[in-house]
């Protein structure tokens, strides 16, 4: 699996933060902040989107590095993602994830 997939199956090469911090994108950077801070009903700057994918080092967003239940719990267990937990397919911590975006299922059991 590549190391770009996140824990959840989320695709970390297609995320606004990652694409912003690989490609320096203050544009961007400032986009994704204001999105994800009305999403999210929270203070995100600019300054918070950095992020160069959840299972590689490297700087991470708040949110990715300590908030993440899912991280959270595939750190705990030693899993390299969810898909190698035997319970991904009835997890409630990650099934909000697999619900919304079926890739993210495909991409932790391919």
């Amino acid at each position: 699996m590549r190391n770009m997939i996140a824990y959840c199956g989320l695709d970390c090469e297609k995320c606004d933060a990652y694409l912003a911090t690989i490609h320096d994108d203050q544009a961007l950077r400032e986009k994704t902040a204001k999105l994800w801070a009305e999403l999210n009903h929270a203070p995100i700057l600019p300054e918070h989107i950095n992020c160069e994918g959840c299972r590689v080092d490297g700087v991470k967003t708040v949110y990715c590095e300590s908030l993440c239940d899912i991280r959270q719990c595939a750190l705990k267990k030693d899993m390299t993602t969810c898909g190698c937990c035997p319970n991904v397919e009835t997890c409630q911590t990650v099934g909000e994830i697999i619900s919304n975006y079926p890739d993210a299922l495909k991409n932790l059991k391919g």
